[in-house]
């Protein structure tokens, strides 16, 4: 995927002058994508540079744009599934609930977040160059790619600035006003609606009709509203030839399989790879390390996992007392029967899973559920029961799946997938897991610490048009 990327940002700018913040009023960049974009081909070059966006750039440069690759510091880490190994530098603010509104990991995942925003709008207002059949793919395509991106950023931040276009020198207070998350939601089912329309289920690592059907569904049930279609639309879903894989471990480790529905591709040893499954293995021997387990995740795999449970953390055999990520783990392990998916673990070439079938099963369970506090319908029984046996175990004992149930199922199925934290804001239980977890292990979280800081350097930059968080 990457292969497109010098070409493009060399012509856009996308990471050089004038783009220091993507929202800055001094986009210079726009008078070069302006005078590139005049053919076809152009354009499906700036498609893929939307996913090269969301890929990140596998760089300990701070100026870089990393974004999926630091997804797992703003999610899990902020959850009661992951901390970090030594409790130091600015990944320990996750584990404790001290983030400051100067931190970089925080700036980094918004302006990474917002830059695909951008080159997503970029498409768009380009699509004059394809074919009328084209332009709706792509369009179709594009709009998907800033939902997700804007379906991140408001669950992280709240109210955000809505850019649907590229601005310019004037649009300084577009660029700098919060918008109502109400607003944002709206904006998000509206862009994944003209998605579900324009797309079909040709790829895995872009955009599909089932992966735009399946964050919908999503956005639906994160604002409480539309159970019955986001029930059509999974069950639509369950309906487009994806399937559960046989062993939990071919989901991680034999790629792009039946399961997968949206993941964001990755190539060993090169500008393609990733280094964010050897940061979960302190690069692999070292005594630091970020995203390492807790006891309270490994306690509920061992209660709940199943099958699931060895595939899912493993001990860290340099230091017996410390617990590691098996998910993505790139230099292999001959114990469990995984191979290597590189020379050097830092640059590695595991694809992340964003959007999997287990994850639909599920998501049939909460339809169907819509806000309930259980629910002993047929259909919601044979999803639950479709995942749960997977992992070697029987389907609900009771035949009443409670909402307990089903969030203990998903923490235990998408463990270490960046999910856990959404699961538990959508269920409504964020803040009373969180404060006990967070009581029991030392940390400090308040009802604030739900959102993240907006980061200081945009605030600093806005000259105050854009304001902060509370807490903050």
């Amino acid at each position: 995927m990457k292969k497109f990327k010098y070409i493009i940002l060399a012509v856009l700018a996308f990471s050089s002058v004038g783009c220091d913040d993507y929202l800055s009023p001094e986009l210079e960049s726009l008078i070069n994508a302006d005078n590139y974009y005049s053919t076809e081909e152009e354009l499906e070059k700036g498609v893929i540079n939307m996913y090269d966006g969301i890929q990140g750039v596998n760089s300990t440069n701070a100026n870089d744009y990393h974004a999926l690759q630091v997804e797992f510091y703003v999610t899990e880490m902020r959850s009661d599934n992951t901390r970090t190994k030594a409790q130091e530098g600015e990944a320990a603010q996750f584990e404790f609930y001290t983030i400051e509104a100067n931190n970089g990991i925080v700036a980094d995942y918004y302006r990474s977040f917002y830059n695909v925003i951008f080159r997503a709008n970029t498409v768009l207002e380009n699509l004059g160059v394809a074919s009328p059949e084209n332009a709706l793919a792509f369009e179709a395509e594009a709009k998907f790619v800033r939902a997700y991106a804007y379906f991140n950023l408001v669950r992280l931040f709240g109210d955000i600035p809505l850019v649907d276009r590229i601005l310019s020198a004037e649009d300084k207070e577009i660029s700098f006003t919060r918008v109502p998350t109400s607003e944002i939601y709206d904006f998000i089912i509206s862009d994944l609606l003209v998605a579900v329309s324009g797309l079909d289920n040709t790829y895995k690592t872009r955009a599909s009709r089932a992966a735009a059907q399946t964050l919908l569904a999503k956005a639906y049930l994160t604002v409480g509203t539309n159970y019955l279609d986001a029930q059509n639309l999974i069950e639509d879903v369950m309906s487009s030839g994806y399937a559960l894989e046989p062993d939990f471990k071919d989901v991680f480790f034999n790629e792009l399989n039946d399961e997968v529905i949206f993941a964001v591709g990755y190539e060993p040893d090169g500008i393609d790879s990733q280094n964010f499954s050897a940061e979960w293995l302190n690069a692999v021997g070292r005594t630091s390390g970020v995203n390492y387990t807790t006891q309270d995740s490994r306690e509920a795999l061992d209660a709940l996992g199943g099958d699931r449970t060895q595939y899912s953390y493993r001990v860290d055999l340099d230091q017996p007392t410390q617990f590691q990520v098996v998910k993505y783990i790139p230099d292999g392990d001959t114990t469990l029967g995984i191979n290597p998916t590189s020379v050097d673990p830092t640059a590695a070439g595991n694809d992340f899973i964003v959007i999997r079938y287990a994850d639909v099963l599920l998501l049939h369970v909460e339809a169907i559920m819509a806000g309930g506090s259980s629910t002993s319908s047929p259909a919601a029984l044979e999803s639950f029961r479709l995942v749960r046996e997977r992992a070697g175990l029987t389907g609900d004992d009771d035949d009443n799946i409670t909402k307990q149930e089903l969030l203990d199922e998903r923490r235990v199925e998408l463990a270490y997938e960046n999910q856990r934290l959404f699961d538990l804001m959508r269920f409504g239980e964020a803040q009373a897991v969180l404060s006990a977890f967070s009581g029991a292990t030392g940390g400090s979280f308040t009802a604030s610490d739900l959102l993240l800081p907006i980061p200081q350097y945009e605030i600093n930059l806005s000259q105050g048009l854009l304001t902060q968080n509370p807490g903050y």
